[in-house]
């Protein structure tokens, strides 16, 4: 049944991972924390593809890592070909088009480094975990390592030499609290969706 169900899981999968990727540009702030808009939904990726594991097997899941990978550099490279495409003189938006999409390369490659690495490792360590831990407590740990290492490498990457080392180490702070709250809050997810289809763990 869960297979029936998959194509829906993994579409929002890959739905939120470019979602998050336009509206990193919106900076926001929660508490003492100044982060991205992309941070809330980003976050919840990370139970998504826990969940497509938990469903259709580790190589399933690691292949609709690659598969949203992809789609991430068809939106990059086609966000920075739309902002070199000329625009008529009376098309005042340009500047603000420019803004949201235009993103510097060290940005983006980033962005990308991180989504991979990480993805792939809460994909092995979910699966490592299955005949250990419950699968709350597996996307919980799972999480905890991959959300820190998707931090650590996008921080690190992007704004190493930019900003001193105690702000580097405030944003990877920021970033990795406010992904472990979404990961608390999403835990549900995964329970709610195997109480509603049949959810057996197999390799596709």
């Amino acid at each position: 049944m869960f297979r029936v169900h998959a194509i829906y899981i993994i579409a929002v999968y890959i739905a939120c991972e470019l979602i998050a990727n336009v509206t990193a540009g919106k900076i926001t702030v929660v508490g003492p924390f100044t982060v991205p808009a992309a941070i809330y939904i980003f976050a919840l990726t990370f139970t998504l593809i826990d969940l497509i594991n938990e469903g259709l097997g580790k190589i399933a899941a690691r292949r609709v890592v690659f598969a949203a990978f992809g789609a991430n550099i068809l939106l990059a490279l086609y966000a920075q070909i739309t902002v070199m495409l000329p625009s008529p003189v009376w098309f005042e938006g340009a500047a603000s088009f420019e803004a949201v999409f235009g993103q510097v390369p060290r940005i983006v490659a980033a962005s990308l480094t991180a989504f991979l690495v990480s993805g792939l490792l809460d994909v092995e360590l979910f699966a490592k975990l299955r005949k250990r831990l419950n699968p709350g407590w597996r996307v919980v740990a799972s999480n905890a390592v991959s959300t820190l290492i998707d931090s650590l490498i996008f921080i690190t990457i992007a704004f190493a030499g930019v900003f001193p080392a105690a702000d580097l180490i405030m944003l990877i702070t920021g970033q990795y609290v406010i992904k472990l709250a979404v990961t608390g809050v999403s835990v549900p997810l995964i329970y709610l969706v195997r109480a509603t289809v049949s959810v057996k763990t197999g390799e596709v």
